[in-house]
């Protein structure tokens, strides 16, 4: 069998396979042969009956077998040689769904020149994305777009310059499109019924069919029927939903065939050159494709992908090093996003592809579902399956109840084939119901049920979820991560002042002190922008600009509010970017040129020409005291033209400068950031701070949060070249040694900045250090990412905080990662209206008004006014009806059917992250943790029941079988409704508010669950063989045949009631309330039920109402037989809660011992360096 290992992010490992024809498929004549020789041997030989137990038996297997062609993709046939194979089976990534069979295309295509003759092109495509055969290296990778190329390759680009090319480049790259057919609700339906689970559930009700009970078995199909068509109905409303994204059609211009020429954004081909801007009609359009800006600017509303409220800044690429190489994560500013609004662009007369429609210049990059966009909607698309938590360990767990059951069946199996009088039909059936009790049908609807009331409760709560798998995982968390500005700390920056080491190092706080230069430098070093006639931008240059008292205008001018200043024109941008930790703009004052510069105070230090005395002690006393410094800096350029000032290399204009001060601003901490910390602490979480901030800065904020709060020590360079502990005030040091590391983080909390992390690559130490330290300050993305890679290779279960952003990768990495967008928190009061409105936003895409793509943001409040504003009328009172109508509708739709799970759709959710938050706080860290714990909770206990009642039905159809003890099909049916409505009253347990220091059991696995469930299965076992003891006693001395019909005795009345009693007392049990949930008493629909059961068998047991008894078919008890099965099942509970709250004593919760796996990873590591 040819395989290939791909190792990609979305597939793992392809393997080859030849498609048979219908006839010599191993699922038809095999069996042909069986049925042949069935009619000719075994139809003479046995009686009929038995003859149809095997024919029976025969059937099964052949269905089994065909169902197994659609369940397990692992059962075809295998093929050596690529091009003999015409389908192939792929294996994802893990977590990235199941293993799919798809047509293997072989291609042949045209080469360009005559002597290359034809060229072979092998491919497949999964999940909207192609994968290719590279004869080379032998094996497939992923379709390559023009992503990874110099600058100057992009900016030599001329476009498709042949129809030819073009056809080329169709059949490679497809349509700009995002294409999946529309499933039905019947396929969809057909989908779920074709499930291996549902399968069995329909093979076990027809197992109950034939041993007569009717009542249980419908009841138990119309439950599963109801089940699978709700979740066939939310996922045609996810795809529903989905279709409706479309690419915009607009005409753009393309230069093609050495013309510009118009055609639709669905006709775009990666390598095209385009012109992008708004309309001259100023209606918002979304751009197409992803595509690189080569020339002029644009100002970008990203929130559908991000989420983030603010515009962003594009520039082009212009000024970029020609060999520089492009990378998308890093080279953001530069690229133009799918699906996002342009709000403003300015072109580029300068260069000589001129476009005619005024647009700016850009480079196609990526089309279709492999542009952003289309990456979130696959994000979305392929995770709408259905969800279960522990998939691997809840086969497991069967597995081990499985063993019992073999043994229960072959008990059966042994004395029933001793007795040569019995129905072998009969036998058979007992045999297949014992084994077949194992597996509950409830399992998977509960397991469902369970993650998807989280997923509700979250998006009630403004939290939405793409990858619902992660909800258990957030249960399991045991280190949270956060970012600090605008995550701990508020976005809402205070300029407190400027610092100009001009004779003291005073802070001057008033306005009218300050020196001219450093006015100018505030003024104008930004990257503030004008949309709308609304000044955005950063928050910090917002409140800097406004804290020195200037002005600035919508044509690039910085005017002092005082009079006697000069204004300052900002001829030329630098952006900012967080690899230089600096930016800077060349302006022009009284025609004459500078270069202002502002950045980190470390950065810039390196670039003065005179470093002032006291310039490292001055910024680092502000930043101990949690202060965000600036350094300021200017040089004067000699004169030029226009041009060559809009062209000169950035090193050029960032060098040699002259110190003009410090910009002190204060970032305050958001109000409940310290509470929401010390509440995660006290629930046994370890607290990280990962920031691009300065150390001392992130230092005083994460002993403010509760993030530290041992002494710190800063990992720092020595002047010799080497490294060493330093505490913030610099009064106390120590050597720095990868090994010691461990010892001193027992007496101190450690910092280490980014400038350490290529130290820790070099020396192989990042496993050694990282796992320790408690704040990560000044790091790159790339570096962030390294941090949470490095805490999960030692075994930790991550949770990142962060915003959409500059955080993308860490959040992806992290195990939980959150997004959070600013917007308002969500009310608690107002659960409902606050849930339908981010429900309701993304029904309106269709419309082309950028404000409502977004969230509930900055940006979309004054956009959404502005529009109905300048609409040509004001609503009249039946429009407003009409409105309040369907926003009524809307919420009703959305709350009706609260057994699926949310909608996540573009614009709730965030490309950054599996978790995205509508909220200006870290407070849904509480909120998905809290729900994560209670899934996990209720998952484990779900399990514990399941098996309970699964050893006890296994004991009660075998042993007490062959004794002639039977249920009444009324009987089974009741006991049935009682089991799902306690189930589906234990998966509606609400999280409690506060999260408890005690940790939840992270497995199924453990001394905990095991003992328990033993435990409680011998005392369950002694009451019912005492109690059916009891009952033989005043029977009289009759032989009852197995499998006989079912007759009304003592002895099944006593099984009957005490299986009751045991169910409920299951439940009761082994309820997880408190610390996680909601207690019994708190849960009011369970407490409910339970008294209802307690209610009802004190009703039958006592004989009250003889009719109902005669109903079920109970005969009445002796009189001194009520009371003790009464004390019995009194003493059975009492007996099951105190086990299970001894071993719950004995076996709480702990946190993960991950120093062990961090010892095992060094010595890996030391090992491949041998």
């Amino acid at each position: 069998m040819a395989r290939f290992e791909v190792g990609g992010k979305s597939v793992e490992g392809v393997d080859l396979l030849r498609r048979r024809h219908w006839a010599s498929r191993f699922d038809f004549w095999p069996f042909l042969a069986l049925y042949a020789v069935w009619l000719v041997v075994v139809v003479p030989a046995l009686d009929f009956t038995d003859a149809l137990v095997v024919l029976g038996a025969l059937s099964a297997s052949h269905v089994l077998a065909f169902l197994f062609t659609a369940w397990s993709v692992d059962f075809r046939a295998f093929v050596k040689d690529i091009r003999a194979a015409n389908a192939c089976k792929v294996t994802p990534a893990k977590f990235s769904g199941s293993k799919e069979i798809v047509p293997l295309h072989i291609q042949k295509t045209v080469a360009s020149s005559s002597a290359a003759g034809e060229t072979e092109e092998i491919y497949f495509d999964f999940r909207k994305q192609r994968f290719i055969y590279s004869s080379e290296k032998d094996n497939f990778f992923k379709l390559r777009y023009p992503t990874k190329e110099s600058f100057e390759l992009y900016n030599k680009g001329t476009g498709y310059g042949t129809e030819a090319k073009i056809n080329t480049a169709v059949d490679k790259w497809g349509r700009n499109i995002f294409e999946y057919p529309q499933p039905t609700f019947q396929k969809l339906m057909k989908e779920q019924c074709m499930e291996p689970f549902f399968v069995f559930q329909v093979f076990c009700v027809g197992l109950w069919c034939l041993d007569e009970y009717w009542y249980y078995s419908l009841f138990t199909l119309f439950m599963l029927f109801l089940f699978e068509s709700t979740m066939a109905k939310n996922r045609l409303k996810t795809l529903t939903e989905l279709r409706r994204v479309k690419v915009d059609n607009q005409i753009v211009s393309t230069y093609r065939c050495g013309k510009w020429v118009k055609i639709p954004g669905t006709e775009l081909l990666p390598g095209d050159i385009v012109s992008i801007g708004r309309s001259v009609s100023g209606e918002d359009r979304s751009v197409p494709a992803d595509m690189l800006l080569l020339a002029g600017s644009a100002i970008v509303n990203e929130a559908i992908l991000t989420g983030e409220s603010t515009p962003q800044w594009k520039v082009s690429v212009a000024g970029r090093g020609p060999e520089e190489t492009l990378s998308v994560k890093r080279d953001k500013n530069h690229i133009l996003f799918g699906g996002t609004k342009i709000l403003q662009h300015t072109p580029d007369k300068s260069i000589n592809l001129r476009a005619p429609d005024g647009g700016c210049i850009a480079f196609v990059l990526r089309t279709g579902f492999e542009t952003s966009q289309g990456k979130l909607m696959r994000t979305i698309l392929f995770s709408t399956e259905r969800v279960t938590a522990n998939s691997k360990e809840s086969g497991l767990f069967i597995l081990f109840l499985l063993f019992f059951a073999v043994i229960a069946s072959g008990y059966v199996l042994v004395k029933g084939l001793e007795d040569p009088t019995r129905s072998r039909y009969k036998l058979f059936l007992s045999c297949s119901l014992i084994l077949t009790s194992v597996i509950p049908p409830e399992l998977p609807m509960e397991l469902s049920i369970a993650v998807n009331t989280s997923l509700i409760a979250l998006a009630r709560r403004g939290i939405f979820c793409t990858e619902p798998f992660r909800i258990p995982f957030a249960g399991k968390v045991d280190i949270c991560c956060f970012d600090k500005t605008g995550t701990l700390t508020s976005d809402d920056m205070e300029f407190q002042g400027v610092v100009s080491l001009e004779g003291n190092e005073e802070l001057i706080t008033d306005a009218n002190k300050l020196p001219l230069r450093i006015q100018e430098v505030l003024a104008s070093c930004h990257a503030l922008v004008f949309v709308d006639n609304k000044l955005v931008g950063d928050p910090l240059e917002k409140a800097a600009i406004k804290g020195i008292d200037w002005i600035y205008t919508s044509d690039e001018k910085a005017i002092s509010k005082k009079s006697g200043g000069q204004p300052v024109k900002i001829v030329h941008r630098y952006h900012f970017a967080s690899h230089l930790k600096r930016m800077s703009v060349v302006v022009s004052i009284q025609e004459k040129y500078y270069a202002f510069i502002k950045g980190a105070p470390e950065t810039i230090q390196e670039r003065l020409v005179d470093l002032p005395a006291s310039y490292v002690e001055t910024y680092k006393k502000y930043t101990r005291q949690g202060s965000r410094v600036l350094a300021l800096a200017y040089k004067l350029l000699p004169d030029m033209p226009v041009s060559e000032a809009r062209s000169l290399e950035r090193d050029q204009v960032e060098s040699d400068l002259t110190f003009a001060g410090f910009a002190v601003f204060n970032c305050p901490i958001r109000s409940d950031s310290g509470a929401v910390l010390q509440e995660l602490e006290q629930s046994s979480h370890d607290l990280v701070m990962i920031t691009g901030d300065q150390a001392l800065t992130a230092c005083h904020v994460a002993g403010q949060v509760h993030i530290c709060s041992k002494p710190i020590l800063i990992l720092m360079r020595t002047k010799t070249g080497g490294f060493e502990w330093v505490s913030p005030d610099e009064t106390d040091k120590a050597p720095y040694s990868a090994k010691e590391v461990a010892a001193v983080s027992e007496s101190h909390d450690l910092c280490i900045s980014g400038d350490c992390f290529e130290m820790l690559q070099r020396t192989d130490a990042v496993i050694q250090v990282i796992p320790y330290v408690k704040v990560f300050a000044r790091v790159a993305p790339e570096q962030k990412e390294l941090v949470l890679t490095t805490f999960k290779t030692v075994g930790r279960i991550t949770l990142m905080c962060g915003d959409g952003t500059n955080d993308v990768g860490a959040l992806k990495q992290a195990h939980v990662g959150i997004a959070l967008l600013n917007a308002e928190p969500v009310q608690k009061s107002d659960t409902k209206s606050q849930a339908s409105k981010p429900e309701n936003k993304p029904g309106k895409l269709k419309k082309t008004k950028p404000s409502q793509e977004g969230s509930s943001s900055q940006l979309a409040q004054p956009a959404n006014s502005s529009a109905r504003a300048s609409s040509s009328r004001p609503l009249t009172a039946a429009e407003r009806q009409r409105e309040r109508l369907q926003k009524m509708m809307d919420e009703m739709n959305e709350e009706s059917d609260g057994r699926s799970a949310p909608i996540v759709k573009l614009g709730d959710a965030s490309m950054a992250s599996p978790f995205t938050a509508k909220h200006a706080s870290v407070a849904p860290t509480l909120d998905i943790i809290r729900q994560g714990r209670s899934t996990l909770v209720t998952t484990l206990q779900m399990f514990k029941i399941l098996g309970l009642n699964c050893l006890a039905t296994a004991y009660v159809l075998s042993v007490m079988y062959l004794d002639g003890v039977k249920l009444g099909d009324v009987q089974a049916t009741i006991s049935g409704v009682f089991t799902a409505a306690f189930f589906l009253f234990i998966s509606h347990a609400r999280p409690i508010q506060t999260l408890s220091a005690e940790r939840p059991h992270p497995n199924i696995f453990c001394a905990y669950v095991f003992l328990s469930i033993l435990g409680q299965f011998a005392m369950h076992l002694f009451f019912l063989i005492s109690a059916v003891n009891e009952a033989s006693k005043y029977m009289p001395e009759e032989c009852i045949e197995p499998d006989s019909e079912f007759h009304p005795n003592l002895v099944n009345t006593v099984s009957y009631m005490v299986n009751m009693m045991i169910q409920v007392a299951t439940f009761a049990v082994n309820y997880m309330g408190h610390p996680f949930n909601q207690s019994i008493t708190e849960n009011k629909p369970f407490k409910y039920a339970l008294y209802a059961a307690v209610a009802f068998f004190t009703v039958i047991t006592s004989d009250m109402f003889r009719d109902l008894n005669d109903y079920m078919k109970l005969e009445p008890l002796p009189e001194g037989m009520r009371g003790k099965l009464m004390l019995w099942a009194i003493l059975m509970f009492c007996g099951c809660y105190g086990w299970e709250r001894i071993l719950r004593w004995a076996f709480p919760g702990k946190m993960p011992a991950w120093e062990k796996r961090q010892k095992q990873a060094i010595a890996n590591l030391d090992r491949k360096h041998e």
